[in-house]
């Protein structure tokens, strides 16, 4: 599908009911495009069953509370519009997005508590998010911007607006011919790359940040299980950036990145090795079992 996402055939679910793609829109004056009221979750769906489905319809219930935003659909209503969707456009692989955000009514103010919820629906088929990484390992970027301190923004939310960092971090980075970039927190340590959560291997032990800050995914969270299984020690700790030199195996975990190789942070050069390859089969495995 190489069209652009305004311009396709198939059915998008809105507010309840199934509507034309091309018919999916919304009000210039919608509060989520001009405030960023606006929670959404990504999902795969391999061989007609979505990952972790319910886990991604709960944490889509939690980020709407974290934004004073109740979602207006029981978590069992998500889950039927998500499959309602795959089944009218014939996909039994897509990545789903399901979106709620604050829509146009009475306010157009920083204030919206009198605008109606709205959520949406939609999926389309989306292969491998970096390309052929999982075979050479991604390149990344070190980003200038920082993941901000839970004090300032409702940081375990998966909101639109904490991602606007994320868009220009990864704009530079494609400008320097990366994959996408590394970010450290607002106190100096290693976080996470733009829409992914990161690991590292020294002396076959894995150390991965401690998301005090960010999002604990599900993909990392799948992982860090599939470690443990594997009485692999799994230290989840603040990380500084001396220590990038000293690791010698990178991967990326996330939704759309599924596990992901990684061979360049910066200057730093990791080796595609056994643990990371073992990881990535693995989980392409668990996904589609």
């Amino acid at each position: 599908m190489a069209a652009a996402y305004d311009d396709r055939d198939g059915k998008i679910w809105m507010d309840g009911k199934l509507v034309d793609w091309r018919g999916a829109n919304v009000h210039i004056l919608t509060h989520g495009l001009h405030y960023a009221s606006s929670v959404f979750e990504g999902e795969r769906c391999y061989n007609g069953k979505i990952f972790e489905s319910v886990k991604h319809s709960e944490r889509l219930h939690t980020s709407g509370g974290l934004l004073d935003m109740p979602i207006p659909y029981s978590v069992e209503e998500i889950e039927q519009a998500k499959y309602d969707v795959l089944k009218t456009n014939g996909w039994d692989d897509a990545y789903v997005r399901v979106i709620a955000w604050r829509g146009a009514g009475e306010d157009m103010g920083v204030a919206s508590s009198r605008n109606p919820v709205r959520m949406a629906v939609a999926a389309w088929e989306w292969g491998a998010y970096y390309g052929d990484a999982k075979m050479k390992g991604a390149k990344l970027d070190i980003s200038k911007w920082k993941r901000p301190s839970p004090e300032t923004i409702p940081s375990h939310a998966k909101a639109a607006g904490l991602y606007m960092i994320c868009t220009m971090s990864k704009h530079a980075a494609e400008a320097k011919g990366c994959s996408d970039a590394m970010m450290f927190d607002y106190r100096g340590y290693v976080a996470e790359a733009t829409g992914a959560n990161i690991f590292f291997v020294k002396d076959g032990e894995v150390h991965t940040p401690l998301p005090d800050c960010f999002l604990n995914g599900i993909t990392r969270q799948t992982v860090v299980g599939m470690l443990k299984d594997r009485q692999i020690p799994v230290h989840e700790r603040h990380i500084m950036p001396e220590e990038l030199e000293s690791f010698e195996q990178c991967w990326l975990t996330g939704t759309a990145a599924e596990v992901t190789p990684v061979g360049q942070i910066g200057d730093y050069n990791f080796e595609v090795g056994a643990m990371a390859r073992d990881i990535s089969e693995s989980y392409e495995k668990l996904v589609r079992s």
